[in-house]
């Protein structure tokens, strides 16, 4: 044991010595033109080190040097910058006066991709002729086993555009003989004040780089933080494979899978650049909460102060239309989307599909339907930049439960029923301002079940007829609400105005017909129909039989939240009663007009 530890400890003191004589022997500061003269070699960025290189022995032999730059030829500023970086070196390879560079440390650097850091050529090289080929880009030579880049920050900027800050960049970049790159990254972004932290573990085949490279990305967490953004943030995690080839350029990307708080995408999708991008894109979901990623909330108040704005100057932004327009007509895309649930605005829709195509600026939203508690909804449509308008749709609506989107979209709880609609509707822009103000259209609709709460209209014509004749009453006992079986009509939408006409519904106990229009900008209406009670009455059988065929006008005017109505049923009835003696008193008469009491009754009939 103690020829072991003598032996153990020989060797040891060998070891100092000879790593204190290669010290002393090798000054690190003649490796300092051998290494700006490799990476100019390399990769053409030309190497700036400041102050002397001094060693480092432990835990790991190293170079370090103060600060370094790296720029692009003809650039004004650099692309990298650091005020100091250390590299760890091979140790064999210093005994023959070579320097092998094992892992290049930064701490504290400054990456920037900006208009300033860019390759630019100088004003006297000479213009290549027309035609000729593009040299052969060989890529960057990445010779280091290991990359690391601590507490640095990186600027991206692309042509005047504002500058992108991505700050806290701690990066582990891992090579092996092969061209296979591991890579470990964590950084986070805050712009606008919005804060995006993430990481991420990915494996990289650079073999056939820059022809081609694959990458996996195993593992990507997230999260989001800030304004615009649900009080809890947005986070979550993903994974994909993605692929990029030089010849057609082209990113693909596959095995997809990515959450956001309980909301999950998979699927794949790919780009193929050029002078018109052509994109795909197909996700799938079990679920997609749109309430908590936008922060959605509901709010009846808020939508009754939205329409009290009534007064105030319509404000669309063309603008807005205009860098629509010009997105849409830069590029070729198609998109599928299906989620087996979907919820918006508090409503949930299940089996939600999505199909478009874009064409240069001719959108085809092929499919866009859903299904919503009982009932479906199809609304398939266009938006063609080079048309007016602009945007169309179809909107086909089966049995859509009324009750939860009036809630949704703030309106009052007043209605209750099954909503179907066909029809067709269209304008310049999908803003909710020019929705109400703008848009144009008509469609045919239907009602099964409807319930108008606080106002029975039966109940209303019933006591109005017994309070102007006591011969007939009514119902001893009415509900608080309207309630009509079927109810069908025309609806014309035109510049916040909807008009709706050859309405005809009916129920048991009566049947409604008239027409109406809709205010939608100050949330109110005036509608005038006409209304037969056909059960419910009591007392005297002849004006019972009349009444269950007179339609008395009623008209129901005023805010949506605040309605109120308007009975002509005494100047009615007595006319209807007047109409209906004149008929039995010319009915007698007829009968006995070889009489001469029959002539006299006829002649003043004839008067009258």
């Amino acid at each position: 044991m103690r020829r072991f530890l003598t032996t153990l400890a020989i060797l040891l003191v060998v070891l100092v010595a000879g790593m204190t004589a290669l010290v002393v022997l090798v000054n690190p500061n003649d490796f300092r033109a051998y290494m700006v003269r490799q990476v100019e070699e390399r990769s053409g960025y030309q190497l700036r080190l400041d102050g002397d290189l001094r060693w480092h022995v432990w835990p790991q032999l190293s170079i370090l040097s103060g600060g370094m730059a790296l720029s692009a030829p003809g650039s004004t500023a650099p692309i990298v910058s650091a005020e100091n970086m250390r590299l760890d070196v091979k140790l064999w390879p210093l005994l023959s006066h070579k320097l092998v560079v094992k892992q290049v440390l930064l701490k504290g650097a400054v990456i920037r991709l900006t208009p300033d850091s860019e390759i630019k050529p100088a004003s006297n090289a000479p213009i290549a002729p027309s035609g000729s080929p593009s040299p052969e880009r060989q890529g960057w030579q990445l010779d280091i086993d290991k990359l690391r880049i601590v507490d640095s920050l990186l600027v991206l900027q692309r042509n005047d555009n504002e500058q992108i800050n991505v700050r806290d960049i701690n990066l582990l970049m891992e090579q092996d003989g092969d061209r296979q790159v591991h890579i470990d990254l964590s950084s986070r972004i805050n712009r606008d004040q919005r804060d995006i932290a993430f990481s991420l573990l990915a494996d990289m085949d650079m073999s056939h780089f820059p022809q081609q490279v694959n990458a996996n990305i195993e593992k990507l967490e997230y999260q989001i933080q800030g304004a615009g953004v649900p009080g809890g943030g947005i986070s979550g995690q993903g994974s994909l494979q993605a692929s990029y080839q030089r010849q057609p350029e082209k990113i693909t990307l596959s095995q997809l899978a990515l959450s956001a708080n309980e909301s999950r995408l998979t699927g794949s999708g790919s780009a193929t650049l050029g002078d018109i991008p052509d994109y795909v894109l197909d996700l799938k979901s079990d679920k997609i909460d749109l309430d908590a990623l936008l922060g959605a909330r509901i709010s009846t108040e808020q939508g009754s102060s939205v329409g009290q704005n009534k007064a105030g100057k319509p404000v669309i932004s063309s603008e807005e239309d205009k860098a629509r327009d010009d997105v849409l007509q830069g590029f070729i895309a198609r998109l599928s989307l299906q989620a087996e649930t979907l919820i918006y605005r508090g409503l949930t829709i299940s089996r939600f599909n999505l199909q478009a195509t874009n064409q240069q600026g001719l959108l085809n939203i092929a499919t866009l339907s859903g299904k919503l508690g009982e009932g479906s909804f199809s609304l398939p449509g266009k938006i063609d930049v080079h048309a007016s308008p602009a945007i169309t749709f179809q909107p086909e609506i089966h049995n859509i439960d009324i009750a939860p989107l009036t809630a949704a979209f703030a309106l009052p709880g007043t209605l209750s029923g099954k909503f179907s609609m066909n029809g067709q509707l269209g304008g310049n822009s999908l803003t909710l301002p020019a929705i109400t103000r703008q848009w144009q259209g008509k469609a045919a609709l239907k009602v099964t079940e409807l319930r108008l709460q606080g106002l029975n209209i039966h109940q209303m014509v019933q006591m109005a007829v017994a309070r102007g004749n006591s011969s007939v009453q009514g119902m001893d006992r009415y509900e608080r609400y309207t309630e009509i079986r079927q109810l069908t009509g025309n609806a014309q939408l035109n510049a916040g105005k909807l008009r709706i006409s050859d309405l005809n519904g009916s129920s048991e106990f009566l049947s409604v017909t008239g027409n109406g229009q809709l205010d939608l900008l100050a949330r109110t209406c005036d509608s005038h129909l006409g209304v037969k009670v056909l059960l419910g009455w009591h007392g005297d059988e002849q004006l019972i039989k009349i009444l269950q065929n007179t339609a008395i006008p009623l008209r129901i005017y005023g805010p949506w939240d605040k309605l109120s109505y308007q009975l002509q049923v005494e100047q009615l009835l007595r006319k209807r009663l007047q109409d209906e003696m004149k008929k039995r008193l010319n009915e007698w008469a007829d009968k006995n007009s070889q009489s001469q009491k029959g002539k006299d009754l006829k002649q003043l009939l004839d008067r009258l």
